[in-house]
């Protein structure tokens, strides 16, 4: 049972799912098009002791596969301390209203302090999707995760792994996320940092706060990368006092962060559509590689300056429940 985008089937073999302890619905699914929007990322829900997200792709390009395909990935907001692996057993699933039953795959994954995602699991072709009317109604549909089994062993070598903590989750009542997108009438806003970067610093580097929505914002940025990060510098946008949003619903943001290259008039650029409640930070922990963030035939890295831009546009909103 499985349906992996690089190896698998397709999605007629999709099997049927049991109702999953996590759903997303997505209303205004194809404003995700329209936008161009590569990936976007739910806000963070619990199981078992540990924190998740789930990341939708609505246009993968499947290898072997010229049409593009709808996949999803589970990713842990848990950071694991190095040497610790979590073994997880899930089930990722789309809805289908037409007979109001969960349709998806099993699928396995060794989450470590550096490799916090899943496969991507392909669902459904694209195209399949907007000309159903089992699995989007009215502009939306629902994805599903179920976390069947996590375990947290400590490797001493690579073929000796002790365990240390095991959890079978019980069933218990469904966490729901809504998440509405807009079409128009964007807050939008460009920010650009300046700064002298210091190679070596192991410290967080934080922008002048900025406001976009009523909010303040920072560009975080590690030099030498964080802790999730291999080789590479690692880039955020951070929430100042995130604990405001408590009282109102998330906003999910459409996040454009870029080094620019000073000598050829170009940049580096990652971008995602992100929800901001319970979570009070997103970016990259691998943004660049440090060798090409340093490579003096590009300009992302001049004398000590560097340049930071930050594209954000408050593209909706997140509601539990």
């Amino acid at each position: 049972m499985g349906n992996s985008c690089v190896t698998g089937a397709p999605h007629a073999l999709l099997e049927k799912a049991d109702g999953p302890a996590f759903q997303w619905k997505i209303y205004g699914f194809s404003s995700l098009l329209e936008k161009g929007a590569t990936t976007v990322t739910s806000d963070v829900f619990h199981c078992c002791g540990y924190e998740w997200f789930l990341t939708v792709t609505p246009k993968h390009k499947k290898f072997g596969f010229g049409s593009p395909y709808v996949a999803v990935r589970l990713l842990t907001g848990s950071t694991l301390e190095p040497d610790y692996i979590m073994n997880a057993l899930f089930e990722l699933s789309i809805y289908n209203h037409s007979n109001r039953t969960y349709c998806g795959c099993q699928a396995s994954n060794s989450f470590l302090v550096k490799k916090w995602y899943s496969e991507k699991k392909c669902l459904i072709p694209l195209e399949e999707l907007l000309e159903s009317a089992d699995f989007l109604v009215d502009d939306s549909c629902v994805f599903g995760v179920r976390i069947l089994k996590a375990d947290i062993s400590f490797a001493r070598k690579k073929t000796a792994v002790v365990p240390k903590k095991t959890v079978v989750v019980p069933k218990k009542p469904t966490t729901i996320q809504n998440l509405f997108l807009q079409k128009k009438e964007f807050i939008k806003r460009t920010y650009t940092w300046t700064m002298n970067i210091f190679l070596d610093s192991k410290l967080a580097v934080l922008s002048p706060a900025f406001e976009v929505g009523g909010y303040k914002w920072h560009i975080q940025m590690y030099p030498r990368g964080n802790q999730l990060s291999t080789k590479s510098l690692s880039l955020y946008l951070y929430m100042d006092k995130p604990s405001m949003l408590t009282l109102e619903p998330g906003m999910m943001i459409e996040l454009t962060l870029s080094i620019l290259d000073q000598k050829n008039g170009k940049q580096y650029t990652r971008s995602g559509c992100l929800a901001f409640a319970a979570a009070n930070y997103w970016g990259w922990p691998n943004f660049i590689p440090r060798w090409l963030f340093k490579n003096q035939s590009f300009g992302y890295l001049v004398g000590s300056n560097c340049i930071v831009k930050a594209d954000i546009a408050i593209v909706g909103s997140s509601i539990v429940g």
